[in-house]
């Protein structure tokens, strides 16, 4: 296989948005993503509470609409998805990401509502590893993203279920409705489906991830945020993924979604095929552990421990709603509260939590500073 490449840059608020730029010039964007194509804006909203390092950043959303703009993309969308969870609204809100997509006049769309997208049923043409198997009577995507580009926005965090969770995760809530937490116990499988789906489907595919803060612990939500200041851009979604695995101190080829994916020849898995373009990041070992929490021990036991075989009485009939109910007390009401707030005051002092704070002032300056026609996506 060839090798990827893969861009990472050191950034600072001053610099960040036009950083973002940069990643897809030194990625080589424009080789990948046709501009005449529509280009989705797939997002990360693991929580609908602003928590530092589990979702897509302002300024990561503001930087790749501004660098795609500049560079002859026109036709952006932002596509929202909802968990048993998390809702959608609320966390566009609450991360400042709905006056960002306001100021630029990008649309969104939510693969939920019947207004906005369709759930057709799909054929895939390469074989499936788990897909098949957890929906045996066929499996539906939204029919929007078919002949479109896509753009993720992950952040680097680790996942209590993969490891860490990046580009291939990204597309969970996007391509599978609200019955996708039936693939847990196949979930590294199920992360290689949806990429080689997403390889069949789309016009191009790309991904800007944000390490400006990233999430050390028990992610995607009750994690540790720890600022890393690092930005990384790629049209593979497996090297993307490795990279910052091996950054966040994983070994990339002992996280099975990557190693299966690479042994697939969906993408490049290992680093030594890996080309980094802009700063060396050979040196980075930032010794993150995944961890667990009180919500991830029960889960775990029943997706891959003692429990496994009352899975499918937990969460494929109404007892599920005990477990969703279970899990947003846990995460919204107790956890957030308690140890969730006193880390984002800490973060608040920092030079990106200064930057959140004041996002929304000289945001509708910045978009009108675009020449007449890219601002507005004409």
């Amino acid at each position: 296989m060839a090798r990827a490449i893969v861009a990472a840059l050191r950034t600072r608020p001053e610099t960040v948005l036009a950083d973002t730029g940069r990643l897809l010039d030194l990625a080589r964007a424009r080789d990948h993503l046709p501009a005449t194509s529509t280009t989705i804006l797939k997002d990360n909203i693991s929580w609908h509470l602003m928590f530092p390092g589990a979702n897509t950043t302002p300024w990561q959303m503001e930087g790749t609409i501004r660098g795609l703009r500049e560079r002859g993309y026109r036709d952006l969308v932002c596509v929202q998805n909802e968990t048993v969870v998390t809702r959608a609204e609320k966390g566009e809100r609450l991360n400042k990401l709905a006056p960002v997509l306001k100021a630029y006049g990008v649309p969104v769309r939510y693969n939920f509502r019947p207004g906005d997208m369709n759930w057709i049923r799909y054929e895939p043409k390469r074989p499936l590893l788990a897909l098949h198997r957890i929906f045996p009577e066929g499996f539906r995507i939204p029919d929007f993203f078919i002949g479109k580009n896509v753009v993720h926005q992950p952040t680097m965090k680790c996942h209590i279920y993969t490891g860490t969770t990046g580009a291939m995760k990204n597309a969970f809530g996007g391509l599978l409705n609200s019955r996708r937490h039936w693939t847990h116990d196949v979930i590294h499988e199920t992360l290689v489906d949806l990429l080689s789906i997403q390889q069949e489907i789309h016009t191009g595919i790309f991904a800007i991830m944000d390490g400006t803060t990233a999430g050390n612990g028990p992610g995607p939500r009750t994690m540790v945020p720890v600022e890393k200041d690092f930005l990384l851009g790629s049209a593979d979604q497996v090297a993307i993924d490795a990279v910052a695995a091996k950054m966040m101190g994983f070994d990339p080829l002992s996280l099975p979604y990557i190693r299966l994916a690479h042994e697939r020849g969906l993408g490049v898995g290992d680093p030594r095929e890996i080309e980094i373009a802009g700063d060396d990041v050979s040196g980075e070992d930032w010794g993150f552990v995944t961890g667990v929490n009180m919500v991830a021990r029960f889960g775990k036991a029943v997706w891959f421990g003692p429990l496994h075989a009352l899975q499918k009485i937990l969460f494929r009939t109404a007892l599920v709603n005990l477990f969703i109910f279970g899990s947003a007390a846990y995460h919204d009401a107790i956890w957030y509260p308690a140890i969730g707030r006193p880390r984002i005051r800490a973060w608040l002092g920092t030079k990106w939590g200064r930057m959140f704070t004041e996002y929304e002032r000289g945001l509708a300056e910045r978009a009108r500073e675009l020449p007449a026609g890219i601002a507005a996506g004409c």
